[in-house]
């Protein structure tokens, strides 16, 4: 992993301080050579610690550095509308011609405009190619990898909501079986002196729409009764 960002701003650890002083001027002052190496390059590095010791840096000498500054500073601060128009009309083509460069160099990586370059171009535009399409396959696996753990992590859900669903149904089937047993012991414990006897058409526990039938009948007839009626009530529940 990266080193993180760290904030920039002035560090109170005085040691820390001096570390990083160290650290940084070293890289600085090396920088500083290869540009001047590199790119031919006129370059003049001042430093000055927090504890006033100076270090320096200059590709020829300091002396004709700063004096080379201080005489293109005159040069900028004297000159005329004319040589300042004269600027900006060189800054302004420079500026064209790095758009220009920039815009042939995209062609390039489309596939266009190919014609007039060699073995080694191609070679040169074929390995940036190939380095391009691997950061983007990188960063493709890397959102397809994090989908596919918000997915599964929403299955996981899902699965533990089902095996708690599947519980609670259990439990409602449990209770009902237990409520038609209490209900079918108490239906046929009745004493025929009541004179009702009900009969109940229950299924299987897992069935709750079964219907149940209720067959009422009167009291016997008593002795000095000259007639009997007989009533009968035919009850479906759904």
């Amino acid at each position: 992993m990266g080193r993180g960002k760290i904030v920039i701003q002035r560090i109170d650890n005085t040691t820390s301080r001096q570390v990083t002083f160290s650290k940084r001027r070293s890289g600085l002052l090396k920088k500083a050579k290869e540009l001047s190496i590199l790119c031919d390059a006129q370059v003049g590095l001042i430093i000055f610690s927090s504890t006033g010791k100076l270090y320096e840096f200059a590709s020829n000498s300091m002396r004709s550095v700063i004096e080379r500054y201080y005489k293109m500073k005159e040069e900028h601060h004297l000159m005329s509308p004319m040589s300042e128009v004269k600027y900006w009309q060189r800054e302004v083509a420079s500026l064209r011609q790095q758009l220009h460069y920039l815009q042939e160099n995209h062609r390039q990586l489309l596939g266009e405009k190919l014609s007039g370059l060699g073995i080694k171009d191609l070679t040169h535009l074929e390995n940036k190619l190939e380095m391009s399409l691997k950061g983007v396959r990188k960063q493709k696996e890397q959102i397809l990898t994090d989908e596919i753990k918000e997915i599964t992590r929403k299955g996981n859900l899902i699965h533990q909501e089902n095996i708690e669903l599947y519980k609670k149904v259990n439990l409602i089937r449990q209770e009902n079986t237990d409520l038609q047993k209490k209900v079918y012991e108490k239906g046929c414990g009745s004493e025929p002196n009541e004179g009702v006897q009900a009969t109940f058409a229950i299924s299987n526990g897992y069935d709750l729409h079964a219907p149940i039938y209720l067959q009422l009948r009167p009291p016997q007839t008593q002795k000095n009764q000259t007639s009997t009626s007989v009533m009968q009530f035919g009850l479906q529940l759904h």
